[in-house]
């Protein structure tokens, strides 16, 4: 089904009086918006949309984080405070006694038409936040009850960019859920890996972006992978901090209509004093990045053989959270425009710059960037400068015939089963 006639079918159920013109409510009064049905029985959703832009913050909070959340969620109300005709939504799982995942609306201050899984008529036999079916549900429901000319998404939670779950427990992808009543240690913990997030925001109205408030996002596997689903992606190649990004300040920005990147970049940038990098994609030039990508790889290839390429000294974004020694086994996501500077001549790397550039259309560079242990310590193997940064990470397949060849073989297995590893030629 096309989002278009997603979109109609949802409003034409929700509306309880057919007619000419038709009074669709929202979750409360102040909501009311008047919709046009035309003789041909599409809506004209556009012209009579209650808010500019409808934003939902999906908060995958069953986990470690979950003591974050609430500071979250009052930073989000102090933000409402100044988002005009916006509409700002929170979906939250989290770890508290007793309490089941709810959506609400924040406004003005204040949570408001807070709504349980049952209200919004969503089961409950699965209810963690990584769960496909229910974040499904729960992104048609907001998005279809909340109706605008655009539409946000900020993904809130723990992040291991593309790589793939094979196996409960496994640390893969977005927004690790424990399940109810398990420690975070727990193999009843459960991820949803980028495809799968891929294929339920093709069920959802198009966004204008994704604010991945999350770890090791901005890998170019993840940003080609929601290409077709977003307009835009925002957050981190590195890890963030684990009290997520400054809502207060944040919130507005959100709704900035053409500097919303910058501004969120900004602001998450300079609260952490610089130790973050962040960048921005469009995803719109990512086929084209895809095709330079191609053409730069048949030039290393052409070098190396069937061998493969040399990743020492290159920027990476990846470290083991079990020891404070770095392990050669977590380099997973390498800077990109670090490994073609390496390994092209200056033209051919300029050339496929040119492509980056287009793509990346905001990044903030970092000499180090927060992590829970001492930074020095992990990242040690790399000069980390400005030139070198190029916003976004990219895995390169490893020998698997080394010290750590269990663990590349297994991810130069995983990486196939993603778009740009079957576009670019690996």
């Amino acid at each position: 089904m096309t989002r278009k006639k997603y979109l109609v079918k949802t409003m034409l159920m929700s509306i309880l009086t057919v007619g000419t013109i038709m009074t669709f409510t929202a979750c409360s009064s102040d909501d009311d918006i008047l919709l046009e049905v035309k003789k041909n029985g599409t809506l004209n959703i556009n012209q009579y949309a209650a808010s500019e832009r409808t934003v939902l913050v999906y908060l995958a909070g069953k986990n470690n984080l979950s003591e974050s959340l609430q500071t979250n969620l009052e930073q989000m109300k102090e933000g409402s405070r100044r988002i005009g005709n916006n509409t700002l939504l929170v979906f939250v799982r989290r770890d508290m006694q007793g309490e089941k995942p709810w959506l609400a609306r924040v406004r003005n201050g204040e949570l408001t038409d807070s709504l349980s899984l049952e209200d919004m008529g969503i089961s409950t036999s699965n209810m963690q936040a990584c769960n496909p079916e229910l974040m499904e549900q729960v992104l048609r429901y907001a998005y279809s009850h909340y109706p605008a000319n655009e539409y946000g998404l900020v993904l809130g939670g723990h992040s291991t960019g593309w790589l793939i779950e094979q196996e409960p427990g496994e640390t893969r992808a977005f927004g690790v859920d424990n399940g109810d009543g398990y420690a975070y240690s727990s193999k009843n913990r459960r991820w949803i890996n980028v495809p799968t997030i891929a294929r339920v925001l093709e069920q959802v109205p198009h966004l204008k972006f994704i604010f991945a408030d999350c770890c090791n996002f901005m890998c170019l596997e993840t940003m080609y992978e929601l290409r077709n689903a977003t307009d835009y992606i925002i957050g981190s190649p590195a890890e963030i901090p684990g009290e997520g990004a400054p809502y207060e300040e944040i919130v507005p920005a959100l709704f900035e209509k053409n500097t919303f990147c910058t501004s969120i970049i900004d602001l998450y940038y300079n609260v952490q004093n610089g130790n973050l990098p962040l960048s921005a994609v469009k995803t719109s030039a990512m086929d084209q990045l895809a095709s330079a990508t191609r053409y730069a790889l048949d030039k290393v290839q052409a070098m190396t053989g069937s061998g493969y390429a040399d990743t020492q000294g290159l920027i990476h974004y990846g470290y083991s959270a079990s020891s404070i020694q770095f392990h050669q086994e977590y380099n997973l996501f390498y800077d990109a425009g670090d490994f073609f500077r390496s390994q092209l001549s200056e033209s051919d790397y300029q050339q496929w710059k040119q492509a980056l550039d287009q793509a990346v259309v905001e990044k903030r560079f970092a000499q180090q960037w927060r992590t829970c242990m001492t930074w020095r310590n992990i990242y040690s193997d790399f000069e980390m400068t400005e030139e070198k940064y190029h916003g976004v990470s990219m895995y390169i397949p490893q020998d698997p015939n080394t010290e750590y060849g269990k663990y590349y073989a297994r991810n130069n297995e995983d990486i196939k089963q993603l778009k740009w590893y079957q576009s670019v030629g690996w």
